[in-house]
């Protein structure tokens, strides 16, 4: 696992109404400060990435369908500098995945639905000075595929 990255199993409590499902709280011990929460979204097959931050922390958590993260280890002093990690996250798999700055990191939408990531960063986003990185999915920097199929 890279370094920093950690992950929350999540507890799905179910009754005859529905379900409850907490993803973080401020007394988790992944837990460090609030910034936002904010939900993303991605097609089938789609590829969002690559993206990275230097400030802030993502905490991930899969709500609709299944998406595939991948991360990858830039941080040139880390002990898994170039390491990819691949995590499936959804509704067949409820977890928090906690993505440190530095770290990065794009999602695919797999499956036949719409996927949907809700985000919890620590810092709120900065529409003046945003603490947003991107590479193209297919940069050379990373060593990863993400077996794209065009039609």
């Amino acid at each position: 696992m890279i370094e920093g990255v950690k992950i929350k199993q999540l507890k799905v409590i179910p009754d005859e109404r529905g379900y409850l499902m907490e993803m973080l709280r401020c007394d988790d011990e992944i837990f460090e400060q609030f910034g936002q929460i904010y939900m993303t979204a991605c097609y089938p097959g789609v590829v969002k990435g690559w993206h990275y931050h230097y400030k802030q922390t993502d905490h991930f958590v899969g709500v609709r369908g299944m998406s595939k993260v991948v991360l990858y280890d830039s941080r040139k002093g880390s002990s898994t500098y170039g390491e990819v990690n691949e995590f499936f996250l959804g509704e067949r798999n409820p977890i928090l995945l906690k993505i440190p700055p530095l770290v990065m990191h794009g999602f695919k939408g797999i499956g036949t639905e719409l996927a949907c990531i809700i985000n919890c960063p620590t810092l709120p986003y900065n529409y003046k000075e945003p603490d947003e990185y991107r590479l193209p999915y297919d940069t050379d920097e990373i060593p990863y595929d993400w077996e794209i199929k065009h039609g």
